[in-house]
């Protein structure tokens, strides 16, 4: 199995592509190897399976991180349906700071995106019964579970679901915006 990685406009967040070889039983792929990932350059201790699924199209799931000492590394892939899926560099001090990318995520493209902790992640339902299965660095942790608006105007991200039309938590409605965000997180 080979793995292709490329970095986005923000260069720590990846897209992992892998193959996926199918016949008429179906298909089988390889999503993870710790150590094609090393050869990759990321070296990474999963510890966590994450797997959620969004029956409505415009869900919004985010903007959600965990502070250290449990900050996340998280490794997003959509067995069904697709999912906008967007990372916010909350680092203080980096140069993208505020920054946001997207990249879609699909069923049928078979694409993976690893968001560093450092990064508010989010992502947003493009079709109805979208299942996201994610790995994770570190477990969860409710005392350090936090988040950033995710229609905080000052970033200006485009969801591609109309503001009115989004799905969303309560507790997804209540998180500051990224001037009031403390600084969990620093560049470098």
């Amino acid at each position: 199995m080979a793995f292709k990685i490329r970095a986005l406009d923000i260069p720590d967040v990846k897209i992992i592509e892998t193959d996926r070889f199918g016949d008429h039983r179906g298909f089988f792929s390889e999503t993870y190897s710790r150590a094609a990932f090393r050869d990759l350059g990321i070296d990474l201790d999963f510890v966590q399976d994450n797997h959620s699924l969004s029956g409505q199209q415009g869900t919004v799931r985010g903007l959600h991180f965990q502070t250290p000492p449990y900050a996340q590394d998280k490794l997003v892939r959509v067995t069904r349906g697709a999912i906008l899926d967007v990372a916010v560099d909350i680092r203080r001090g980096s140069p993208t700071f505020g920054r946001w990318v997207s990249a879609e995520i699909t069923a049928e493209n078979w694409r993976q995106i690893l968001v560093p902790a450092g990064f508010a992640h989010g992502f947003a339902t493009l079709a109805p019964d979208t299942e996201v299965q994610y790995k994770v660095t570190a477990p969860y942790a409710p005392d350090h579970d936090k988040g950033l608006l995710w229609n905080d105007p000052a970033i200006g991200i485009d969801w591609r679901v109309a503001p009115g039309d989004a799905v969303l938590s309560e507790k997804d409605t209540r998180h500051p915006v990224l001037a009031d965000l403390p600084a969990w997180f620093t560049y470098g």
